[in-house]
């Protein structure tokens, strides 16, 4: 797809290959429609069974209506958090036809439903049990959890859920390193595995009807096997097919270092520009701590490229990478590329280390008329500054480098620019198709001013990287 040679520095460099791409292939949407679909059916279909093997009983008094209550608030729950797993199993129609933020969205909704559900599944359980008995509520949610088969596995399962929903809270996740929720969120998986003996040996809806059995077993299975699939089998045959190498580490900017590395086959790897992989560098300590970088050029048959901003520990640990060290994918991932292009010259728009995705975008797009609006803070900053005047140079790409402090009033623009600076930088803006990549409160002001310029929101592409 690129041109690769050698400087006489001894650097690798990749060239764009300056080709349009065919048409492309219509997007798989309607992926979305269909898993939609089937997470709100498999809730008729919990609703249903429950209601055909006897949920509403009698009704009258306390305890009754709690318990009834309480057991499909339970299989509500149970499902949706099956549903949530099966969202970021990684199964790869699914994660083109949606994208990652948008998948990871729902994917949390999903959750916090799920996790609502769950408490209020204990807490109308405890009610109903106590209301039909002579034990008050803290006595009889202690007899629950001592004598009932499974409840204990299931109280630790849901104290580990708990834990994974705190830390998912957006507050908490910004003072936790990626590797480090990344690790902890693993304990959801536990957390489902210790509530299923619980369902099995004490759930009425699951233990009277076979028909039931049926639904919870397949469910379940259908949830294990895609992680094991997608999670496990597929990265760890990619890996080994592909065996990626680091050839080259090198300074781009202060703070900012380009790792290249080459594989077997690698134009068999399903990788577009635009998409990321996740990366285990198997150099020592910390390896198993896999870290999302996305390409910083169009992947090649014989090398590809990342780009790394220096942002915490893991990312550190990437400038020191020696020649020859071996590399574990997971990937790729992500729906910002070039399969959704409608042929409409390109309008790219980068901030930070956005511009690695940009990048490796204007190799596929190559001589398409592209424009690229680059913010910096100054020129020092500006990383693969050499690569995109050569673009500009050999195949025409327009690079403007929108330079200057952060603004204070939430523009996208630098300060002391006019707020209509985006007409006079690009006057066919509204012909154009755009792609965007940086911080999402300044993604989000861009998509605005490009809708007031009359850009339609179908041919806006974003993605923000969402944990």
């Amino acid at each position: 797809m690129n041109d690769t040679s050698t400087a006489a520095t001894g650097r690798v460099r990749f060239a764009g290959s300056g080709r349009r791409l065919p048409a492309p292939s219509a997007p798989r949407r309607w992926w979305r429609d269909v898993a939609g679909a089937l997470a709100l059916f498999s809730l008729l279909v919990v609703t249903a069974l429950w209601t055909a093997n006897g949920g509403i009983r009698n009704l009258q008094g306390l305890g009754e209506p709690a318990t009834t209550l309480g057991r499909l608030t339970g299989l509500w729950a149970s499902d949706l958090l099956l549903v949530q797993v099966l969202l970021m199993a990684r199964i790869p129609w699914v994660e083109r036809a949606y994208g990652q933020d948008l998948l990871a969205r729902r994917h949390r909704l999903a959750g916090f439903w799920s996790f609502w559900l769950m408490l209020a599944h204990v807490v109308l359980i405890t009610v109903g049990y106590a209301g039909s008995g002579t034990g008050g509520l803290l006595g009889t949610g202690w007899s629950l959890v001592t004598t009932y088969p499974g409840m204990l596995l299931a109280t630790a399962g849901t104290g580990l859920l708990i834990l994974v929903v705190i830390l998912s809270v957006r507050a908490a996740r910004r003072r936790l390193r990626y590797e480090s929720w990344h690790l902890l969120h693993l304990y959801a998986y536990l957390g489902v595995g210790l509530a299923l003996p619980h369902q099995i040996w004490t759930g009425a809806d699951f233990v009277g009807s076979p028909l039931s059995q049926a639904y919870w077993w397949g469910l379940y299975a259908a949830t294990l096997g895609a992680v094991l699939a997608f999670r496990i089998a597929l990265p760890l045959w990619r890996s080994a097919y592909h065996r990626l190498r680091v050839v080259q580490v090198v300074a781009e900017a202060p703070g900012v270092v380009s790792v290249y590395l080459s594989g077997h086959r690698l134009d068999r790897l399903p990788v577009r520009a635009g998409q990321f992989f996740l990366w285990r560098f198997l150099d020592g300590p910390g390896w198993t701590r896999a870290n999302p970088y996305t390409l910083s050029a169009g992947p090649a048959p014989d090398l590809l490229r990342i780009t790394v901003k220096d942002l915490g520990d893991g990312s550190r640990r990437v400038r020191s990478l020696r020649p020859g060290t071996r590399v574990l994918i997971e990937g790729p991932y992500g729906a910002l590329t070039p399969a959704k292009w409608s042929g409409r010259p390109p309008l790219l728009v980068a901030a930070g280390v956005g511009i690695t995705t940009m990048r490796a975008l204007l190799d596929e797009f190559g001589t398409a008329d592209a424009v690229l609006l680059y913010r910096i803070r100054n020129r020092a900053d500006a990383v693969f500054r050499a690569e995109l005047d050569d673009l500009a140079r050999r195949h025409g790409v327009r690079v403007i480098y929108l330079e200057g402090g952060r603004p204070r009033h939430g523009s996208w623009l630098p300060a002391g620019w006019h707020p209509a600076a985006l007409h006079q930088l690009v006057p066919d803006v509204a012909g154009r198709e755009a792609y965007i990549c940086g911080p999402p409160p300044w993604m989000a002001a861009v998509r605005t001013d490009l809708h007031a310029a009359g850009v339609p929101d179908d041919l806006i592409h974003s993605e923000e990287f969402a944990w």
